[in-house]
């Protein structure tokens, strides 16, 4: 008979336990939200990893350093970002509702690394081997000297055809002469010196050869 009073009462109290338990548990969770920033310059800090300790969860900062995350009272969380020292807060268990919100400041911390010397040859017999025979290409100043020397201009000259421009001026040049000695006869250029000069000079240059 005591038996089933006891078993009576139990579940008389068990909805007021399980209340207090679901109470107690909603007290202890908290919206935890906040915005890191360096410490000397108050400049945000974006992709900050804020990690539960203990825990395998957690979030990043966003690109003006602002994060959010749920824990409970009493946990720890573990910030840190390349480039900064690491820092921890813990949630104080007696904080008084379910949301927080916090600036955390990191201080930058600067990394040395040891001393590595590259060598691109194994010996200085091969270097020097190498350095000799080397083919250094040339400077975008002697490209362009290069390319326009006078026996380059004169050979593109010979095989580069005529385009749509130049056949315009040329035509346009003879209709100018043609109409500038309109109505008398044109001078003959056998008796010109000058034409003569520019004649041997093509002459010499082979302008008058068979191009084929």
């Amino acid at each position: 008979m005591n038996k089933k009073i006891y078993i009576l009462v139990a579940l008389l109290c068990l909805p007021f336990f399980l209340k207090a338990q679901l109470t107690a548990f909603k007290d202890s969770v908290i919206q935890f939200s906040g915005i890191t920033m360096t410490a000397d310059s108050l400049r945000a800090i974006p992709a900050v990893s804020i990690l539960v300790k203990g825990q395998n969860r957690g979030t990043i900062s966003n690109s003006q350093g602002i994060f959010s995350i749920v824990a409970f009272k009493g946990d720890t969380l573990s910030f840190s970002a390349v480039g900064f020292r690491k820092k921890e807060y813990r949630i104080p268990p007696t904080l008084q509702g379910n949301n927080f919100s916090m600036i955390q400041l990191l201080v930058e911390d600067t990394t040395y690394l040891p001393v590595t010397i590259i060598k691109p040859y194994p010996t200085r017999e091969e270097f020097e081997k190498m350095f000799v025979s080397m083919d250094i290409p040339n400077d975008q100043y002697e490209i362009a000297r290069k390319n326009t020397e006078k026996d380059h201009m004169r050979a593109l000259q010979r095989v580069t055809p005529t385009d749509a421009g130049e056949a315009y001026n040329s035509y346009m040049r003879k209709q100018q002469q043609s109409l500038y000695y309109a109505g008398q006869v044109p001078p003959q250029n056998i008796f010109n010196p000058l034409a003569w000069a520019q004649f041997i000079q093509s002459w010499k240059r082979g302008d008058f050869k068979n191009k084929d």
